[in-house]
């Protein structure tokens, strides 16, 4: 090669943008992939798997931002983050005017059949002796303040919320006002995730009154009998007061069917369509789902460890995400 070529191919490639390096390198996105850090079993264990996938499998760098649910749906109407894992659609007022606006996107389904509601243990309601046996609905509760008694707040029943900071808190809140339980319950908020469901672990494993609010996939809603309380049928118009916090006469109804997608920014979603042609593919068996999660809450498993074995026992899932170039570069990295 002439010398002066030598030196034009050394000068381009020092003028390359990083952008254009990162494509080189096959990332079909130009900078680093952020995901949303969510503090809950299957959100922690999904974001793993979306890393593993874009690292290993599309040559990507990845990093995660940690921050609660509505904190991180603002993030990616911003772009300040590129994906959420695990995004329950539809559930907040935010979301829902991000969505309109085309600033963000619910992509897939990563796993089918989740629920949420409000539960008690079953032994408050069935079997001999049971101290509620009466209690089949929202509207029971009045009756049975007494028996799920707060304890800073003796006059009434305390219902353990979603953690400070969740859409689904302030969904909640807007429900004890359209039950009108407002004046018998205590609107109790954990900090955390993990906070809440020690709160109703201890409650259960002592066969003690405790009245929450929980959803699944996770690992607690297999490992204990629970009952989902009875609530309105879904009414739209209903659903659009509970999901406003500043509605003064919210309407009580059971929440939006749940389908959990995968939170993309508009950002992403307009300039790496490879990537979410592959996002739209994902799903993981509810069955093979509750599993891991029951795993990583028993062994106290991280998420990443448990993401990498997923990658290596079922590559018969997987593979149905990608093509073919991809399944072979995650294959090669597995090894």
């Amino acid at each position: 090669m002439p010398r002066h070529s030598v030196l034009a191919t050394i000068l381009l490639s020092l003028l390359v943008p990083a952008s254009l390096e990162a494509k080189a390198a096959g990332c079909p996105y130009p900078k680093p992939v952020v995901l949303a850090g969510l503090n809950w079993e299957s959100g922690m264990f999904t974001t793993e798997v979306l890393r593993v996938l874009l690292e290993k499998g599309y040559g990507c760098k990845t990093d995660v931002l940690p921050g609660n649910t509505l904190t991180m749906e603002n993030a990616l109407r911003q772009n300040d983050v590129q994906l959420i894992a695990e995004q329950w659609a539809g559930r907040s007022e935010l979301w829902r005017k991000a969505e309109a606006a085309g600033e963000v996107f619910a992509v897939g389904e990563p796993v089918q059949g989740a629920t949420e509601g409000w539960w008690v243990p079953e032994y408050l309601v069935k079997g001999e002796g049971a101290p509620a046996a009466g209690l089949r609905s929202v509207s029971d509760l009045p009756r049975y303040k007494a028996l799920f008694k707060d304890p800073e707040d003796p006059n009434k029943g305390r219902f353990y919320n979603c953690p400070t900071g969740w859409s689904c808190e302030g969904v909640n809140s807007q429900k004890l006002k359209a039950y009108g339980l407002v004046d018998s319950y205590v609107n109790f908020r954990t900090g955390t995730g993990p906070a809440l469901d020690a709160a109703i672990t201890s409650a259960i494993r002592q066969r003690q009154p405790i009245l929450f609010y929980y959803w699944s996939p996770t690992p607690l809603m297999g490992r204990y009998p629970l009952v989902q309380l009875e609530e309105p049928p879904f009414d739209r118009k209903a659903w659009e007061t509970l999901i406003d916090p500043k509605n003064p006469k919210p309407i009580g109804t059971r929440s939006l069917p749940a389908k959990i997608s995968i939170g993309v920014s508009r950002d992403l979603h307009q300039k790496a369509p490879a990537l979410v042609q592959t996002l739209e593919k994902v799903q993981i068996p509810l069955p093979l789902f509750n599993s891991i999660l029951a795993r990583m809450a028993e062994e106290r498993a991280e998420a990443g460890p448990l993401a990498d074995a997923f990658f290596r026992q079922h590559r018969d899932i997987w593979s149905l995400w990608v093509p073919a170039d991809v399944a072979r570069q995650l294959d090669a990295s597995l090894k």
